[in-house]
């Protein structure tokens, strides 16, 4: 199966850290997912650019409407995400938990869909 990894920092948790010790968590993931990329659990891995690089699409009765920055504001932002390969969600959760950002955010684990067997399903 895999699992989207949505990676959910508060940027106040991070900002506070010496530069030292964010660049040893961003050493520490990097290596980490080379590892799970080596025996073919990471599938794809990637870090955002700040929110305030970000846009948003609305359309509501055929108008659409670009916003600057996320959809809504919280405390916690998506700063990036991992997709991966597990058995199942037990397995994607312990590998959600090797990873550090959940003590500054949060880690949502969520499985993918089956796109293909909708697919088919719709006769697309």
């Amino acid at each position: 199966m895999k699992f989207l990894l949505l990676i959910y920092i508060e940027p106040a948790l991070l900002e506070a850290l010496p530069a030292s010790e964010y660049d040893a968590l961003m050493r520490y993931c990097i290596q980490h997912a080379d590892n799970l990329q080596a025996n073919g659990t990471l599938l794809l891995s990637q870090k955002l650019q700040p929110t305030h690089t970000a846009q948003t699409l609305r359309t509501r009765q055929s108008q659409a409407r670009i916003t600057d920055g996320p959809f809504a504001e919280t405390r916690e932002i998506l700063a990036g995400f991992n997709l991966i390969e597990a058995a199942d969600a037990d397995e994607a959760m312990r590998i959600a938990q090797q990873f550090p950002w959940s003590a500054y955010g949060s880690i949502e684990v969520r499985p993918l869909d089956d796109l293909e067997a909708e697919r088919l399903r719709l006769g697309a």
